[in-house]
């Protein structure tokens, strides 16, 4: 998998960028370098979301999230957001992410004798259909709880036992409550009065499913017309999302695809791009897919509200993101492997694995007098300086940036099994020696070759490990000041 080409006509700080990458290079690394303000980070966190987030539900959110604000010229027209092109092994193919307002839309299926004057032909169906079947799965969801309910409160009437009696009624009224299904109200009904207010709100939900069921019905025959027009057109729908802070979420989010992708396995193949495509990061930095109300809370501490929180969580649902942390992938590599080799001794009836070991040996061969490990209960990682035969803890304060930051990298990629992938990698070189910053590009290239890596970084040492024909840049571009001689 490899990214062939970026533009970008007008994002945020991006101006009419076009940036080429040859497939071809060996290594096939590309330092992308300009001064602070350049759009560096904002360049890889657009390619990201858009590729890693357009054909997951779960993951729209943070389409929306990098979107908010990106206004329109006027409502018949459509933006460009970005042109890419990639390489998936056999073919290169182009995708155009645009966003739109309805009228646009409009005007492609206005020559529809079905679509005149038919006000159901809105894009702000999908998102309509998402919320119901949403609706639907919760509904689904409470009915089966009820029902649950109200078997055991016919239990409950046979019983004998007042003690388990009161036990059993108190349970069933807990699990309704916690649940959301109930009000406080109805906890305080005897048991006769609860039973009947439970079967009531039985028949309610089930019919209200009926009536969920029923739209439903009617959005998606509506949504398969819209779809198959657009299909025509090689677009497919993706998102909704709001252009301000206080409006309602009128523009949409396109995706047109070259003509050389049949568009019936466009979202099969995008899928499996989504999948391929990994964007790592200092923590410190800003990530414009995090909510916007987050972002301006960057410098304030407000509790559980925070951005801190917000990333954390942006971190549990992109797969694809990793912000140079140590520890924990660490303790994760490690018990994984220990993991293996218990299962390997189960299947061969006690033959274990050797993962474990060359692990060790593998994160050792890192560091000079120092050697690490995992503490026998497998809740932290352990650091010995190991000097004529003695062996001495280290505490994290005992190491260095770059030597944690260097083996955390390693981790990432290693073994998480990135191969074949995209992988953008902003400010890579922070907390590495200069020497350490030229050899990265040796590092990145032995562990895992089949990569394709995109490094914004600030760093000369980075650029000169590689040919000058392999570095790319944003304006303002990086000038050495001494002889004012481009990189």
């Amino acid at each position: 998998m490899k990214l062939l080409q970026v533009q970008v006509p007008d994002f945020r700080v991006l101006k009419d960028v076009d940036i080429k990458f040859d497939r071809r290079f060996v290594p096939n690394i590309f330092p992308l370098g300009s001064l602070n303000g350049g759009g560096k980070s904002t360049l890889l966190q657009l390619v990201f979301v858009l590729l890693h987030c357009c054909t997951n539900p779960e993951r729209k959110i943070f389409i929306k999230n990098l979107l908010h604000g990106f206004t329109l010229n006027d409502d018949s027209s459509d933006r460009v957001l970005a042109i890419i092109k990639i390489w998936d092994g056999e073919k290169e193919v182009e995708i155009k992410f645009l966003a739109c307002h309805n009228t646009c839309i409009e005007n492609i299926l206005k020559q529809d004798h079905e679509y005149k004057n038919n006000e159901d032909w809105k894009l702000s169906n999908f998102e309509k259909l998402e919320n119901i079947t949403k609706n639907i799965y919760k509904t689904e969801q409470d009915i089966e709880q009820l029902e649950k309910a109200i078997n055991k409160l016919e239990i409950h009437e046979k019983l004998e036992n007042d003690d388990i009696k009161h036990r059993r009624f108190q349970q069933v009224m807990r699990e309704l409550f916690y649940n959301n299904i109930i009000s406080s109200r109805i906890r305080r009904l005897p048991v006769a009065d609860f039973k009947e207010e439970v079967e009531e709100m039985l028949d309610s939900y089930q019919l209200n499913l009926d009536e969920l069921s029923q739209e439903k019905e009617k959005i998606d025959i509506v949504l398969q017309k819209i779809s198959t027009y657009l299909h025509e057109k090689n677009i497919i729908y993706i998102c909704n999302y709001s252009s301000g802070i206080n409006t309602e979420e009128n523009e949409f989010v396109l995706c047109q695809i070259g003509d050389n992708l049949d568009i019936n396995k466009a979202e099969a193949w995008l899928d499996e791009i989504s999948n391929k495509v990994f964007l790592a990061a200092p923590i410190s930095q800003v990530f414009l897919f995090t909510h916007h109300e987050y972002r301006r809370r960057f410098f304030e501490q407000n509790g559980d509200k925070n951005y801190d929180s917000e990333l954390k969580m942006s971190k549990l649902k992109l797969p694809g993101f990793f912000t140079y942390d140590f520890a924990q992938p660490m303790i994760t590599v490690f018990t994984n492997a220990i993991n293996e080799d218990y299962r390997d001794a189960i299947k061969t009836e006690g033959e274990y694995g050797k993962r474990y070991k060359a692990l060790l040996d593998d994160l050792n061969s890192f560091l000079v007098y120092k050697k690490v490990n995992i503490s026998t209960d497998l809740s932290k990682i352990i650091f010995q300086l190991d000097t004529n035969d003695e062996n001495i803890k280290l505490y994290p304060e005992d190491l260095s940036h770059g030597e944690l930051k260097r083996l955390s990298i390693y981790l990432w990629i290693k073994y998480n099994k990135i191969e074949d992938a995209i992988v953008l990698m902003d400010e890579i070189e922070i907390g590495f020696h200069p020497d350490w910053q030229y050899e990265i590009i040796r590092d990145l290239e032995e562990w895992s070759p089949s990569n394709q890596y995109i490094l914004a970084t600030h760093s000369y040492q980075l650029c000169r490990a590689l040919t000058p024909a392999h570095i790319r840049e944003l304006e303002p571009k990086l000038i050495k000041s001494d002889n004012n001689i481009p990189l």
